[in-house]
């Protein structure tokens, strides 16, 4: 990428270097895994499952889905050598692929056709063309294949930008993305009101002082208020509405087309 400033933004083994412990504890996370679980757990095809996650980070998904489904073969896939490290500890048992599917190296036709049920969570905001990247990602999908996804809608936050959102969705936008990219859109829904997007609200207001709380200021006293706000968020988030036309995580189910 030719651009210093988005090249230092999408640095991925410096953004795990900072925000491992904070992305695991974060409850928006344990948000949407327990979403995409439900998801997965609810397609009739669970026998066999074989459950790619594209942008797969420091594993923290695939240790989620781990126990829930101990028969299914898991594999990921990440840009980041420093998070498929982390990630392999966590979860010995599933692949992990460094690699990125618009230049993929040669392990990577490993997966071709591979995954029954596949995961993009929280990845499309960082790339150029969201499309192009779902479209890159069907290679690795079995006909018929379902695919969760989960996009951050709402407002940006100066602390987005500064991990590399270049935008935000709903979920028209959603659909129409997954359409251009082939997919057989089943459902788009939104989910998190009013918790979530209270916690989002706070995110927006902390700014680009949240990343420099993570990164530099770990022991201070406004970075254990952050956790004990987060510790809050954690209990609240069980009251959050599933489908709400007023909520800020944006979610679709999608199938690869059978030829």
């Amino acid at each position: 990428m030719s651009d210093p400033a988005l090249a230092s933004r999408d640095d991925w083994d410096a953004h795990w270097e900072h925000y491992a412990d904070s992305a695991r504890d974060n409850p928006a996370q344990l948000m949407r895994h327990h979403l995409i679980a439900r998801s997965l757990a609810k397609d009739e095809r669970v026998a066999g499952m074989r459950i790619l996650d594209f942008g797969s980070g420091q594993g923290d998904l695939l240790q989620k889905l781990d126990p829930i489904f101990p028969d299914a073969e898991l594999a990921g896939v990440e840009l980041s050598e420093r998070g498929i490290a982390i990630a392999k500890r966590k979860v010995p048992r599933a692949h992990f692929f460094v690699g990125d599917i618009f230049d993929p190296p040669p392990p990577l036709e490993a997966l071709s056709g591979w995954g029954s049920h596949a995961v993009c969570s929280e990845v499309l905001e960082h790339v150029d063309d969201p499309a192009a990247f779902l479209e890159h990602a069907g290679k690795y999908l079995t006909a018929g294949g379902r695919l969760v996804v989960t996009v951050p809608g709402g407002p940006m936050s100066a602390f987005d930008r500064h991990i590399g959102h270049r935008q935000h969705f709903d979920r028209d936008g959603i659909r129409a993305i997954l359409q251009r990219a082939r997919y057989r859109v089943e459902r788009t829904y939104l989910a998190g009101f009013p918790f979530f997007n209270l916690y989002r609200l706070m995110v927006i207001a902390r700014g680009k002082n949240l990343a420099r709380d993570i990164e530099t200021d770990s022991g201070s006293a406004t970075a254990g208020l952050a956790r004990a706000a987060m510790k809050v968020f954690r209990g609240l988030f069980h009251a959050n509405l599933r489908d709400s036309p007023f909520g800020w995580q944006v979610i679709a189910v999608a199938r690869k087309p059978d030829p």
